[in-house]
């Protein structure tokens, strides 16, 4: 097991309750929940600094990935992206 650090966190009333229904394991839910947004930042800083290098992902290789994260899911998300 890693190790931990007890921290204090103030959250909505309303979230809370959301949360509790959600899960008997709070600490476990809202650390995989930071992980998964620290996952996130270093991925978008990653696509940043490679469009830095080598120029913006063009149509075709955003769709690709699309694809590959999203399989047939993925139609019609060019529009949002």
């Amino acid at each position: 097991m890693s190790e931990t650090t007890r921290i204090t966190v103030t959250l909505p009333s309303e979230q809370v309750a959301e949360l509790k229904k959600l899960t008997d394991n709070v600490s476990g839910f809202v650390a995989q929940a930071v992980a998964r947004k620290i996952r996130h930042h270093l991925v978008g800083e990653d696509l940043l600094r490679y469009e830095e290098e080598h120029g913006e992902f063009t149509e075709e290789e955003l769709a690709e990935a699309r694809s590959r994260m999203f399989g047939s899911d993925a139609a019609g998300w060019s529009d949002v992206a």
